[in-house]
């Protein structure tokens, strides 16, 4: 059995739980510590099986809690060379390892599947969490799909996809178009139909429940990312992580 959860989804914070009966992992500390221990609690879930969290990058929505929640649990966090070395001396922790983004490596009884992503940071990556021929992605801050992407999704049965920004809303909307240009770039971060169009043509046949995942704030709505995955809810069980809250609950079994 696999529990797994978004505590943070969004623009302003990400953190997602990936656990069993014994251990469990992070995926990014983008919110405070207490906020995260928080939301493990109201979700039912055991903050003592937690062996580690893993980052994807250096942007605030990532890190932010990362330093205070590896000292608190006594755990170490991992990090990709050029991630680590890109972070704020405020926001190393004490106890940290460097993986390499084209190695798997284990945390407790997780075998953590890194790789490179397409994104503007130092040495971005994604994961796929493996335990008991279970696969679960977490995939987002991704500015388009790439062949290792495509490769790492054909293999899970459950997904944290991001759907960050509606195209309309997007160009329409209040950013400088500088900022604009960037969300939308090669390197900034998935449409609602680039996350639908990836998962339309790559899915594997494995794949069950997809989580909308790091939805912005400004520029996309939930139903707007409900509405475009809609086509594929006959073959998909499509849910809404959250912003505010945890949310993306499931159980593998």
């Amino acid at each position: 059995m696999v529990e797994i959860c978004a505590l943070a989804s969004g623009s302003n914070g990400n953190c997602y739980y990936i656990g069993n009966e014994q251990d469990a992992v992070l995926i990014d500390a983008g919110i405070s510590c207490k906020q995260i221990l928080n939301r493990i609690g109201e979700a039912g879930l055991d903050a003592s099986r937690i062996r580690g969290i893993v980052i994807s990058h250096e942007h605030t929505d990532h890190v932010s809690g990362v330093r205070v929640l590896s000292k608190k649990l006594g755990i170490p966090a991992w990090f990709s060379q050029g991630t680590y070395n890109a972070l704020r001396e405020t926001e190393q922790p004490d106890r940290y390892h460097i993986f390499d983004p084209e190695k798997p490596f284990p945390i407790g009884t997780f075998k953590i599947h890194p790789f490179l992503k397409n994104h503007d940071a130092a040495e971005p990556c994604s994961f796929r969490i493996e335990h008991d021929d279970w696969h679960i992605g977490v995939f987002t801050d991704i500015g388009e799909p790439c062949d290792r992407l495509k490769h790492h999704l054909r293999k899970c049965h459950a997904l944290f996809l991001e759907t960050n920004y509606d195209e309309r809303m997007l160009w329409d909307g209040p950013y400088p178009y500088i900022l604009k240009r960037r969300v939308a770039s090669s390197h900034g971060h998935l449409s609602n139909d680039q996350a639908f169009d990836l998962v339309r043509d790559h899915a594997g046949p494995e794949l069950v429940h997809i989580f909308l995942s790091h939805l912005s704030g400004e520029n996309n709505r939930p139903e707007l990312a409900e509405e475009k995955f809609k086509p594929l809810s006959d073959r998909f069980k499509v849910s809404l992580t959250s912003r505010s809250t945890y949310s993306g609950f499931c159980r593998l079994r």
